[in-house]
């Protein structure tokens, strides 16, 4: 088994030195021993290895234990003395192809461990035309993966292991080919095809092909049979042709659901009747978009007692229940279907909201929700595929913006290892005064007040910001962010570079104007994807309408794209890189029934808000 890949981290080449004596014969050999170092494996101390260089020696020997001392040095986390040691052999011109490669992998390596992939990858490259045994091509093409994988390019990523396939022993390359399929799970379709015809690599193009027809067409378990044949006979030596991935595999076993009455539970009177109404409006707009006949979408109240209203719907006969949507509706019928006499009669269910808690069986439920908090681990996932490695968070104090704050943190820390700062501000005067505590401003203006006691008050100084941060998200309203936003702009000193903002879509106005448009300059945004790009649909909903805010329309997104999902929910759990462009964003489903969305980001530039 290839040690290298047990893990998704990275291990260092093992290094030894074989010395091998002279042969023996009848009679004794009157030539020198031959001394020969093997780079492969590394056991010992990067002081044994520095010993054994001695007067004499032939350059290469003496190179190449060299590089078994700079390995042994990063097997030991000691990165300056390994990179003093690569930087000692100078240049390698006219030296063997297999000390050239060490040489530059080692350097890559360093860089690497270092946290610095982009430019272990600038500097890491092999020449085609380099003699070189099998282990060094596995572990070149291994590394450049790693370092493509940390770069968040899950194409380039595939592409180098798919390379590395033809160096395994084939009891080496099923372990590769999981690697390769779940590096290509966050790829949606239209990204996919963009590769099927790569010529120049037809081993990664049967992986973008493969995992094109299992996204495209697993909503279709009949249809995506037939194509995997058509792709196994054009494709009979692929590796995935061998055995198909253990989800896709699933997934064609999983039949979808096809409900022929669907029920939609809602509180339709009361008070709380306003705010289900973009929800059933948007259910019902898609339902005649899809004109199909042949289904029925009844409607019940939830108003008086959510039980009562599930119940009836049974008696009806309904073979999936889309809701209910309010939290306590949810809680309320959840311990209801708990009950074991409930659980054999249960319908499949696509809840508009998620309980307080999931229960450990979760089997034909999905929970759908437009969760503030979901949002900032989107957002944490974005600032970071932006190259932010530094962030800030300035979080409104109220129990939302905790929720969301801890969110973001959590995702932070499954990238980077690391904590993401977090500052709270309060509400008001105060606000400005946490915006300074937080960019360092305070301390720089407190310093500056005693050099002048000291000094005189004829002293000119200008307060510095911080310097260390090379981003900031902000947890707010948009009638916070109106205050927030200009106490960020008088707080970065002359002598700093404005850092990017970043936000959510609890902060975007309703309506743009002019000036709140040149207020908000540069704050990058994340929303659902409707209402990130205006098209006919908005203009038309805004026409039926008008006094919608921002909030109900998200709504009636939602219920469009619930009754869309009906029929690709058992697909989408089933196999888990499968993703559902929505309205309300790029939609999968966790392995408990939960949607995860990814939503789509815009930038106010100039004076207008435009998509990214």
């Amino acid at each position: 088994m290839l040690k290298s890949i047990k893990t998704t981290k990275l291990i260092p080449l093992v290094v030894s030195a074989v010395i091998l004596g002279g042969c023996a014969s009848t009679q004794q050999s009157t030539q020198p021993a031959v001394e020969v170092v093997s780079l492969e494996n590394v056991t010992n101390t990067p002081a044994w290895y520095l010993a054994k260089i001695q007067p004499g020696q032939s350059q290469q020997i003496k190179q190449r234990y060299t590089l078994l001392a700079a390995q042994a040095y990063l097997n030991q986390g000691d990165y300056n003395s390994a990179d003093k040691l690569l930087l000692s052999i100078g240049n390698t011109q006219g030296a063997l192809s297999e000390i050239k490669a060490q040489h530059n992998y080692l350097q890559a390596l360093s860089l690497r461990l270092q946290d610095k992939p982009a430019e272990a990858l600038n500097m890491l490259s092999y020449r085609p035309d380099w003699s070189l045994p099998d282990w060094q091509w596995r572990e070149y093409y291994l590394l450049k993966a790693k370092l493509y994988q940390q770069l968040q390019q899950p194409v380039e990523q595939v592409r180098q292991l798919s390379m590395l396939e033809q160096y395994l022993a084939p009891a080496d390359r099923a372990q590769i080919n999981d690697q390769i399929w779940q590096a290509l799970q966050p790829l949606n379709d239209q990204q996919l095809a963009q590769f099927t015809e790569d010529q120049s690599n037809p081993i990664f193009a049967g992986w973008m092909q493969l995992a094109y027809l299992a996204k495209h067409y697993a909503v279709a378990p009949n249809k995506l049979v037939r194509y995997l044949g058509q792709w196994q006979q054009k494709n009979p030596s692929h590796p995935g042709a061998f055995k198909l991935p253990t989800d896709l595999e699933k997934a064609l076993n999983t039949k979808p659901y096809r409900p022929q009455k669907i029920a939609v539970l809602l509180p339709l009177t009361g008070a709380r009747a306003g705010v289900a109404n973009p929800v059933k409006q948007g259910i019902l707009s898609n339902y005649v978009n899809q004109g199909d006949a042949n289904v029925e979408v009844l409607f019940y109240d939830t108003a008086a007692d959510v039980v009562t209203a599930y119940q009836k719907a049974q008696a009806d006969g309904v073979e999936f229940v889309i809701g209910p949507l309010l939290p306590d509706n949810v809680n309320k019928l959840q311990t209801f279907l708990a009950q074991p006499d409930q659980q054999a009669t249960a319908v499949p269910q696509l809840y508009l909201n998620q309980p307080s808690q999931l229960s450990g069986d979760t089997e034909d439920q999905y929970f759908f929700a437009l969760s503030p908090s979901q949002e900032a681990s989107d957002a944490a996932l974005r600032l970071y595929q932006d190259g932010i490695r530094v962030p800030l968070l300035l979080v409104s104090g109220d129990a939302a913006g905790r929720r969301m704050a801890e969110a973001f943190k959590q995702e932070w820390m499954q990238l980077t290892d690391k904590e993401a700062e977090v500052h709270y501000y309060p509400k008001g005067d105060k606000m400005g005064d946490a915006v300074k505590a937080a960019l360092g401003v305070k301390d720089s203006e407190e310093r500056i007040a005693r050099m002048k006691q000291l000094i005189g008050t004829s002293l000119e100084a200008d307060f510095r910001s911080r310097r260390d941060i090379d981003a900031i998200y902000m947890v707010a309203n948009s009638g916070e962010l109106t205050l927030l936003k200009p106490f960020i702009d008088v707080s970065f000193s002359v002598f700093a570079q404005p850092v990017p903002l970043y936000t959510s879509s609890r902060a975007r106005l309703d309506k743009d104007t002019s000036q709140t448009a040149i207020e908000l300059n540069n704050i990058t945004f994340s929303d659902i994807p409707w209402l990130i790009q205006p098209n006919n649909e908005t203009a038309e909903v805004a026409k039926l309408w008008p006094t919608w805010r921002n909030s109900q329309k998200r709504l009636y997104i939602m219920g469009y794209d619930s009754l869309d999902l009906v029929g690709r929910l058992a697909q989408m759990r089933a196999f888990p890189g499968f993703q559902y462009q929505g309205r309300s964003g790029e939609l999968s489903v966790t392995p408990e029934g939960v949607l995860e969305r990814h939503l789509s980001w815009g930038k106010y530039q100039r004076g207008k808000f435009k998509p990214l």
